[in-house]
């Protein structure tokens, strides 16, 4: 997998646990404030759509994810 389909898997993975932490039906509720936990993570997607840069790049680059074209580029 490449360091782009890794973002996309953790984000949507942290949107999904943060949302299940922060919403007072969810059975595992725990604080309102798990909310902003989706914002943040919102927010550095949409500044990573404009300047290209992400901190969890970084980290998976280290890591030895390879880089690759975004999946709606590729050609098949």
């Amino acid at each position: 997998m490449t360091v782009e389909r890794y973002i996309r898997i953790v984000a949507g993975l942290f949107i999904m646990v943060s949302l299940a932490l922060g919403v007072e039906e969810s059975p595992l509720f725990v604080s309102r404030w798990a909310l902003a936990f989706t914002a943040f993570v919102g927010l550095n997607l949409f500044q990573f759509g404009f300047t290209n840069f992400c901190p969890m790049a970084i980290i998976l680059r280290k890591l030895g994810a390879k880089d690759g074209n975004a999946a709606c580029c590729v050609a098949e």
